[in-house]
């Protein structure tokens, strides 16, 4: 393999490998939390910047602190991204 195709190749996995965010706040109502593995399931509006409808799914928190304070049906805006290829909750807000 030549210099060129070999950097050409580790430029595109470091992209690859590199955190995707979103950078839209997303409304969103929580309908369960996990505690114990950091994880939100919310109930969202379609979340623009990654390309997906609204549905309900879950998330994992980029901090575990951000779990602190939340309550099952509570309104929430959000900013989802990709972490490692999962998808994230990266900054919250309370409504």
């Amino acid at each position: 393999m030549t210099l060129t195709k070999t950097l050409t190749l580790a430029v595109a996995f470091a992209a690859f490998a590199m955190p995707s965010f979103a950078e839209t706040f997303v409304n969103g109502v929580i309908e369960a939390i996990d505690t114990d593995r950091g994880r939100l399931t919310i109930a969202h509006d379609p979340l623009v910047d990654l390309d997906m409808e609204a549905m309900t799914m879950v998330f994992r928190l980029a901090e575990p602190t951000m779990i602190d304070g939340l309550t099952v049906g509570q309104a929430i805006q959000f900013v989802p991204g990709r972490v490692n290829g999962r998808l994230t909750v990266v900054q919250l807000r309370n409504e």
